[in-house]
């Protein structure tokens, strides 16, 4: 495997072409390129879903901290989602990989930061916003452009776009114009609602424009940025397109059921596919406000009482 194929891997991992990144055949692992190559195809596997298949190509015993971090990671994501395994234990070494690294010279800036970044990840899934921010360096001016991108993911996630602009802004001054800073200004877009959603809408359309590049992350986005400007038609056309690749898609799924609630005389259309998203991803945020607000709801019809029907008079 050469060079120029590990070049196009970074960007394709950053555009959320995760099933691409997944497949990717490894090279010997006596190549310079293995760790590197290890290291993205795992990821892309933990955000598909499929942390045991990464926990799996990780050795057990490995020196690279970046690895032990990824490990990690996996280690958590497949906990979680069987409810058996010991999240807390897997988040303490997590902490003491932290701090593990502080103190090895031999090891890298960047190399620092990607068990950060990795670490960071965990504690977000944890629900631990506090500490993740901490391990992201918030406050300490980051240079590590991937931590920004993940600390404006958090912001965001907890409806503070404030937040999350002030990073990008900061980020401006020191990082160059990449990819990674573009997508996290297009996210930033979607978030604030900032120039129509012109600006998400024509970054996506220009990613989704290159024919090396698959991702369903990038078409449910561009999906979603189009139903926000109102084109109904045009992001149903994307993220009907992301469900026949994938119909397990959790950002095209969640999107279609508002698109289809958008549609005249649509409403068994949109119940059919709520009724998917919550069976498929009962913690989406989308399912967990409609199920709250309809037994709020059944709460106070318990209350309501109907008065008597009035019963006319003779005179």
């Amino acid at each position: 495997m050469n060079t120029p194929d590990l070049y196009h891997v970074k960007p394709q991992f950053t555009l959320g072409a995760y099933k691409a990144v997944s497949e990717l055949a490894l090279p010997d692992a006596s190549d310079p390129a293995y760790t590197t190559f290890l290291f993205y195809k795992t990821r892309a596997q933990i955000a598909l879903g499929e942390a045991h298949a990464a926990e799996a190509l990780i050795p057990e015993e490995t020196d690279s901290y970046v690895l032990k971090a990824v490990r990690g990671l996996a280690h958590y994501a497949s906990a979680t989602a069987d409810g058996e395994g010991d999240g807390d234990a897997v988040l303490e070494e997590l902490r003491d990989l932290c701090v593990e690294i502080d103190s090895e010279e031999a090891l890298s800036e960047a190399e620092k930061w990607q068990v950060r970044v990795l670490a960071g990840t965990a504690f977000a899934r944890a629900s631990e916003v506090e500490e993740a921010l901490e391990t992201l360096g918030v406050g300490s001016n980051t240079e590590s452009l991937e931590a920004i991108s993940l600390v404006v993911q958090i912001y965001l996630s907890i409806a503070r776009p404030d937040l999350a602009k002030k990073e990008y802004t900061q980020a401006l001054k020191w990082a160059e114009d990449d990819l990674l800073l573009q997508s996290i200004e297009a996210a930033l877009g979607l978030a604030t609602g900032s120039d129509g959603y012109a600006n998400s809408a024509a970054f996506y359309t220009e990613q989704l424009g290159n024919p090396s590049l698959s991702s369903s992350h990038l078409l449910a986005s561009r999906g979603v940025a189009r139903l926000l400007r109102g084109e109904v038609s045009e992001a149903k056309s994307d993220l009907e397109e992301v469900l026949r690749s994938d119909n397990g898609d959790e950002e095209a799924l969640c999107a279609s059921v508002v698109a289809a609630g958008l549609g005249a005389n649509k409403k068994g259309e949109a119940e059919e596919l709520f009724s998917q998203l919550s069976s498929k991803y009962p913690t989406n945020p989308l399912v967990r406000e409609v199920l709250e607000k309809s037994s709020l709801f059944d709460e106070a019809a318990t209350k309501f009482e109907v008065p008597p029907l009035a019963v006319p008079t003779r005179a």
